[in-house]
């Protein structure tokens, strides 16, 4: 059944003069700018009961109505997949993802992604955006995810990550033996030439990556990276720009790089990560309806930590 949804306010003389959307997300903050805009359009949100169009001037005093009606997104696929559900209430869910799930349906993942498998957990979800997902992580990337429930949470959750007050720490294995730890602030857009790639590139969109050591070994070293920024490969991309890829990144990895003097455990382990060792270890926000902060956190998973064992052994021999 399709969710209704019927709210009222009047506009006040302290916005006479602005746009009809702007005063209408001013007065209806629970929802985002662009379904506000829909609702103007399609005419479900009306002025004294008058259809009017979003950049129409507004005078003060008027009645906006909204009667609406909140349809499924798209015709996704609920299918039964497990969840590892770290946090959920009836406003967010927050998500462990494993190595190997594709986040959201696209060309040559259709479905048996995570948004296919929140829609069976949670059916409610087809009626907000994109089934509640705000932000990604890539297929073979592991961690946490938050996940909105409501159209609230929704755009609370948005609004954070846009403005940059939503943490996200991450950890990773870097190629090389770091010396410290650093920023990378460097725009990142679409590769010139390879349309599946990311890169450095001056006309692309702001990006900043913080990273700090953990521990180093003797041709690798484990970092904790905070993302200011939530660009598409962020993380792989700036590493792989400052020379130091993340081991096992098939796309920016370049070739494998085999330490002189290797165990033949070490070069086994090495040869056998097929993913990049990416992990988003910890997500904090602020709760879209009690404005608390929350914070949570993911254990490294078996592979990881398993390497990161290889490579402290490896460590010690030498």
């Amino acid at each position: 059944m399709p969710q209704q949804i019927q709210l009222s306010a009047r506009v006040n003389d302290q916005q006479a003069g602005q746009r009809l959307d702007q005063v209408a997300a001013e007065l209806f903050p629970d929802y985002s700018r662009s379904r506000l805009q829909s609702w103007i359009k399609s005419g479900e949100l009306t002025v004294d009961g008058q259809t009017r169009k979003p950049r129409e001037k507004v005078i003060g005093g008027e009645c906006l109505q909204v009667d609406a009606e909140l349809e499924a997104e798209q015709s996704w696929e609920p299918q039964a997949i497990d969840l590892d559900i770290v946090y959920e209430d009836e406003h967010l869910l927050v998500i462990n993802k494993p190595a190997g799930l594709v986040v959201h349906p696209a060309a040559g993942n259709r479905d048996s992604t995570l948004l296919n498998a929140l829609l069976h957990h949670s059916p409610d979800l087809a009626t907000i955006p994109r089934a509640g997902i705000v932000h990604r992580i890539d297929k073979d990337t592991t961690g946490l995810l938050v996940v909105a429930k409501t159209l609230k949470a929704h755009a609370s959750l948005v609004d954070q990550l846009q403005e940059k007050t939503a943490f996200r720490e991450y950890e990773a294995i870097v190629q090389g033996v770091m010396t410290g730890g650093g920023v990378v602030d460097e725009p990142i857009g679409r590769h010139p030439s390879q349309r599946t790639r990311q890169a450095v590139s001056h006309s692309g969109k702001p990006a900043v990556t913080h990273y700090r050591l953990i521990e180093r070994f003797r041709a690798h070293t484990h970092i904790r990276v905070q993302l200011e920024t939530g660009r598409t490969h962020q993380i792989r991309v700036h590493m792989a720009y400052i020379q130091y890829p993340l081991l096992g990144d098939p796309t920016y990895g370049g070739r494998l790089r085999l330490p002189k003097g290797a165990t033949a455990e070490l070069i086994e382990a090495l040869r056998q990560f097929k993913r990049q060792a990416l992990h988003a270890r910890k997500l904090g926000v602020q709760h879209p309806e009690s404005g608390e902060y929350c914070q949570w956190e993911s254990p490294l998973p078996d592979d990881f930590k398993a390497m990161i064992t290889v490579l402290r052994a490896d460590a010690a021999d030498a």
